[in-house]
This record gives C-alpha cells, structure tokens and sequence, in this order.
C-alpha cells in the first residue's frame, strides 16, 4: 500500500476562460500527468463511501477539520486497474492512503460479500471492513468528471483543473463505464497540491483573475442532487 505525506491542497472555483489561460502556460512549465492522453486530460470515476447517517456529507459541509472518507476509483473506463483511497485531513493538511483493488474483490464489495476485505492482510481493506462493519459505510454515490493534470518536481507539485462533473446513485452499476450519468454543473475546480513549499514560478504562473479559494467537494455536490 503507497502512503503519502501529509500535503497542501488548496481549491480555488475558475471560469472557463481562466482555465484556457491555466493550460496554456502550465504546459510549458510542467508535465503532464504521465497517463494522460496527449492533451493532458483523462477520466475519472470514483464511487464514494457514507455511513447510515451520512457522516462524511456532514462533516465536509459543516466544516470539521479532521475527518476522512473512502473511495474507490478507476480511469478512462479501464476496469483492469481500480484502486480503494482512503482520504484523511488533519488541521487543512491532506493525506492519502491508496491500494490496488481488483475488478472482482470491487464487484463483490458491491454485491456486499466482504469476506475477502475480513481475510486479508491489507491493513487499508482490513480497516474498511472494520467501518463497513462498525460505522455501516455503504457506497452512497457515483462521481465522473474529466481531469487535466500537471506535476513541478521541485515541491512535489500537482495541479488539477477537473470539469464536465457527473453523478449517478446506482452505485451497483459502478463497474460499467456505460452507465448514465447526470450533469452536476458547468463548476471548474483548480485544486493546488504540495508538500512544503509552492514553488514561486509556479505561485506566479498560476494567477488568475477570477480565482476564489473554495471547499468545494464533488461528493457533497453530487450528494445534493
């Protein structure tokens, strides 16, 4: 299981015309995600996890500091490589804590067999089973939306631009990527992620008018519908 470090991660809400402007100068300071199609863009799908009186809606729209949520995710459609995240913020620092889960474990998690979470030695499949069995967390909601990346070496940065949000509640459908999708909003998030320090060229290149610091949560969006 990859573990990172506690990071940065700062949302901002942007235009359209501020997202062109973004793109044009962030592909010529840093690269693209390296799993990205050629425009830097791919897909994403996450199914998210909530507990029987929706704790982590809750805690995300009252604002509490430390709280944490799971998910798993998969990209551009492709089944053959899912992974189960568990999202932990401490204090406006971020943690994520990831593993590879396959298509057939992710389909009997949604069947709700969880014997294989019980049975293994992965500490991050163990401690879902555990909620899934204390907290009750159940999949509670789809979220599709189209991502382009950006990653800067120095200050371990990653820059997202994520646009064109969808959302479906039949979570039992989560494996199928033809499943349809309901159009959240025209919303654009820009979200800033470092480790210790932003580096000032890209402080710089990131600039733009109508850039509002903001909470915004996808799943908390996509729960309102």
């Amino acid at each position: 299981m990859k573990e990172q470090k506690f990071r940065h991660e700062i949302k901002h809400y942007i235009n359209y015309f501020d997202y062109l402007e973004l793109v044009s100068r962030l592909k010529y300071l840093t690269k693209y995600d390296e799993n990205a199609s050629p425009d830097g863009s791919y897909k994403v799908r996450s199914l998210y996890f909530d507990n029987l009186y929706d704790k982590a809606l809750r805690e995300k729209v009252d604002g509490v500091q430390d709280r944490e949520k799971f998910r798993i995710r998969y990209y551009n459609d492709d089944t053959s490589f899912i992974r189960l995240e568990k999202k932990s913020k401490r204090s406006g620092l971020c943690l994520k804590q990831s593993t590879v889960i396959s298509k057939e474990q992710c389909q009997m998690l949604l069947n709700g067999n969880l014997k294989f979470l019980k049975e293994s030695s992965n500490p991050l499949f163990l401690e879902l089973y555990v909620k899934m069995h204390t907290q009750l967390l159940r999949p509670k909601s789809i979220v599709d939306y189209t991502r382009c990346a950006f990653e800067y070496p120095a200050g371990n940065v990653r820059l997202t631009i994520d646009k064109d949000i969808l959302t479906s509640s039949n979570v039992a459908q989560f494996l199928n990527p033809q499943l349809p999708c309901r159009k959240v909003s025209k919303i654009i998030i820009f979200e800033v992620k470092y480790d210790d320090f932003l580096p000032r060229v890209i402080a710089d290149a990131i600039q733009v008018n109508s850039r509002q610091a903001t909470a915004f949560s996808k799943y908390a969006v996509c729960r309102a519908l």
